[in-house]
């Protein structure tokens, strides 16, 4: 990496100050193998995120009796390098590195769950996975498997990761810990402080079973400063003492670490304090503010300017109220790495991240009106508008299916169109990360989001789904239909399966004649109580609001005995009877 120098005022020259600079070499081969299950890369980002987030290497090894285990792999690594610099500044390194883990093992999990191997977790969607991260002035580790991270300071290779295998024999063994393996994550972390000359190793098992610690310092020492050429020397060797597994090697070298300033500001990152509240025309961390555009309980939008880039953008800011909960804090941070996953032309995209002074979220402005305006503005709205907007919603939703979350407040004041019609899905403030804990550690928590749009299951006490959106989503259609709602406000005073089954659905038939007959089939069904009994898929839905899906749904209407099994039974015990006496008369009479 190259230093910029600085001019000093006098017109003379002074050294540059020193800045986090390493070298880095990476090398992998499958081997003996048809395939590379490992998957490994690194990130090496130039200012802000460099002090924000620091420089990130990892790799992953995938297990040997999985056909998808390569997938699993490059999964863990290519997201993590995606998402841990998505996460918020205010996190720390710990916490933005374990939160993006735990995700990616529950969507990993769920992935195996799914599929053919759900009872075998050896033949589904697990890998190994290390990672180190270089911030500041110290390194930390996050490790889960049995690849290795070691640290070479002088002429001392010392071992930083254990292994997490289980050796039964001496040619038996299995992963006691792997990513995916379970829907819960053990991890192994290290921080330590660093040194000018140290120099990191990460290798899979393919590599460090084969070579041992002088023949590492050797081949190291040999290549001098082309680490690149070392790294691929180590496996030709591994591979000539006879490994027949996958093998990859990553080195990385500190050639030069921040001044003290610079780490004390990076501390300060992740003790930021949260952001005041704000007025018209003030400026505001490089933003100057128009005017508040919403406030509630928990927080206050404001509308304003990026000083540098021009851009309008939403900040969001917590109520006085909420400056004190360090649970609305965080849950205030993870909206904004919601915002930064999330790739949708359908969801509200985070604005560029920058270094700040305080705790808020940016987001982009959207210029336009709520649903709920424009369903004030079209009360009987035509039913391909409905079906335009409701599938632009849908695909908004499956980008957050897609990564294993769940809106779980999905109602038309959360719903934004702007001027050239594009329908945009915004606030994160119920969202659900697969994976990671609740903050309070797990304490029952109040139905999520808006009880009008809420899933019956909510009320329950039991879990969400991507069919709890679906929900919701269902309660939307209907409402900009007939402008009412399904069931009332039936479904929150129905905390029991029994009151749940009593529910009614009130046919959208009543308020709009002009609809469609099997238009109302696909609505009572993707709005039904028991969340088996809706659409599986979001496309489903979609789909079947189009003619040929719902005239199908149609035809399909339920038999009478599944609607009506006691008037069908009462029938039946009445011709049961009037047989019987047929019966008795003609016995009579002869």
């Amino acid at each position: 990496m190259t230093l910029t120098e600085q001019a000093r005022p006098d017109g003379g020259r002074m050294s540059p100050p020193p800045r986090l600079d390493i070298a880095l070499g990476q090398a992998s081969d499958r081997g003996r193998k048809d395939i590379n299950q490992d998957f490994h890369g690194a990130c090496l980002p130039v200012e802000p995120p460099l002090s924000a987030k620091g420089t990130v290497v990892a790799l992953a090894d995938g297990i040997s009796s999985s056909a998808v285990s390569h997938i699993a792999s490059q999964t863990a690594v290519a997201g993590f390098l995606e998402d841990y610099y998505c996460t918020p500044d205010a996190w720390s390194v710990r916490k933005s590195a374990q939160r993006v883990l735990a995700a990616t093992n529950a969507w990993l999990h769920s992935q195996t769950r799914q599929g053919e191997y759900r009872h075998d977790a050896d033949r589904g969607y697990v890998c190994t996975f290390s990672a180190l991260i270089i911030k500041s002035a110290t390194a930390y580790l996050f490790h889960v498997g049995d690849a290795r991270i070691y640290r070479l300071r002088g002429d001392d290779l010392e071992q930083l990761t254990r292994d997490h295998r289980v050796r039964v024999s001496a040619d038996a063994s299995y992963l006691a810990r792997a990513l995916g393996a379970g829907p819960q994550l053990e991890i192994d972390y290290l921080a330590l402080p660093l040194e000018r000359g140290d120099l990191f190793m990460l290798a899979t098992d393919g590599v460090h079973e084969y070579i041992d610690a002088p023949a590492f310092r050797r081949l190291i020492s040999d290549h001098g400063s082309d680490l690149n050429a070392a790294a691929k020397c180590i496996i030709e060797q591994a591979l000539a003492l006879g490994s027949d597994d996958n093998l990859t090697v990553q080195l990385l070298r500190i050639d030069d670490l921040p001044a003290p300033t610079v780490l004390e500001h990076s501390r300060q990152l992740t003790e930021l304090p949260p952001a005041p509240l704000l007025e018209s025309r003030a400026v505001f961390d490089g933003y100057s503010i128009e005017r508040e555009l919403h406030a509630s309980s928990r927080s206050h939008v404001y509308l304003a300017t990026d000083n540098e880039s021009g851009e309008r953008v939403a900040l969001k800011v917590p109520s006085i109220d909420q400056r004190q909960d360090m649970a609305a804090l965080e849950h205030l941070m993870l909206e904004e790495w919601v915002a930064r996953r999330l790739h949708s032309p359908h969801v509200v995209r985070a604005a560029p991240a920058r270094q700040r002074r305080y705790l808020y979220t940016a987001n982009e402005f959207i210029e336009g009106q709520t649903l709920n305006q424009w369903m004030l503005d079209n009360p009987l709205p035509e039913l391909q508008r409905v079906r335009d907007i409701i599938d632009q919603i849908a695909k908004g939703l499956r980008g957050f299916h897609r990564l294993d979350m769940l809106h779980q407040d999905l109602r038309p004041q959360n719903i934004m169109i702007d001027r050239a019609g594009t329908v945009k899905i915004i606030d994160f403030g119920s969202v659900q990360v697969a994976g990671i804990d609740e903050m309070d550690g797990g304490a029952q928590h109040p139905v999520p989001g808006t009880v009008q749009y809420a899933a019956p299951e909510y009320f329950l006490g039991l879990g969400g789904s991507p069919r709890s959106d679906l929900f919701s989503l269902g309660v939307i259609a209907y409402q900009m239909l007939t402008g009412r709602l399904p069931y009332g406000t039936d479904v929150a005073k129905a905390s029991t399966r029994a009151a749940q089954l009593r529910l009614g659905y009130r046919s959208a038939l009543q308020y709009r004649q002009d609809l469609p007959v099997w238009l109302d089939e696909v609505l009572k069904k993707a709005i039904h109580p028991d969340p088996n009994k809706r659409y599986a898929a979001l496309s489903e839905f979609t789909f079947d609001l189009r003619e040929p899906g719902g005239a199908r749904l149609a035809r399909q209407r339920p038999s009478l005995l599944e609607r009506n099994p006691v008037a069908v039974w009462q029938s039946v015990a009445l011709l049961l009877s009037v047989a019987l006496l047929l019966a008795l008369f003609h016995i009579a009479g002869n």
